[in-house]
């Protein structure tokens, strides 16, 4: 049985991660017989968001990692402890959270930087020959650990040219994809779909996640 580590980055599509995207991709690998191994960094969120205004919350601090644990139903652990040897390959959910708690894509953009232990995890992985999942905007978190390793595969988050320009100059390769599709680079096995960056409803996000699980597990065999 596979064993999947699936990092989050909160809970809540402004300031985490998003909920949809997340439960699809745990409901996809339990129907595919894989196990799920939810992660997220023990650290501080970078803002937090009122998700009935959507405006921002000035004075409060939420963990991010407690907050995934929202999503994980209690079963989830510090990314610090996850290691490659451990498990067959890591999906990262989208939601503003991978682009402000898992990097600061958010602000610099094509300059970010991602927490050094999402991009350990991430880069073991790569190392390893062990296949990358992202989902909306966590490929941009993908193509800056890609880059850093002068890795050029290819990465869609749909059609948006900004973020694709930016997923370019970090060295990746943006491709459009259709929301219902996934994108697979298969030498460099990174598996990537545009979700929410596309989605009209969770239907769409759930083919497009559905068929990125099928295409990661295939890969981790």
């Amino acid at each position: 049985m596979a064993r999947v580590a699936v990092c989050l980055s909160g809970c809540g599509f402004l300031d985490g991660a998003e909920i949809h995207e997340s439960v699809l991709t745990l409901l996809a690998l339990d129907q595919a017989g894989a196990t799920a191994v939810c992660c997220a960094p023990a650290v501080a969120q970078a803002a937090v968001v009122d998700h009935a205004t959507r405006a921002a919350v000035a004075g409060e601090s939420r963990d991010v990692l407690v907050e995934s644990a929202r999503i994980a139903r209690c079963e989830i652990v510090d990314i610090a402890t996850v290691r490659a040897a451990a498990v067959d390959a890591v999906i990262l959910p989208g939601g503003f959270g991978a682009a402000c708690n898992l990097s600061d894509f958010g602000d610099k953009g094509a300059e970010c930087s991602v927490h050094p232990e999402v991009e350990r995890l991430v880069g073991e992985c790569l190392e390893a020959g062990k296949p990358v999942g992202a989902i909306c905007i966590a490929p941009a978190v993908i193509a800056r650990i890609l880059g850093r390793r002068g890795l050029a595969a290819r990465l869609t988050i749909g059609n948006d040219s900004g973020t694709a320009a930016a997923i370019n100059a970090m060295g990746a390769r943006h491709c459009d994809c259709p929301v219902t599709e996934c994108l697979v680079d298969e030498a460099h096995k990174v598996v990537t779909t545009p979700a929410y960056m596309l989605a009209k409803g969770p239907a769409e996000v759930f083919e497009g996640v559905r068929k990125l699980v099928t295409a990661v597990l295939r890969l981790a065999r």
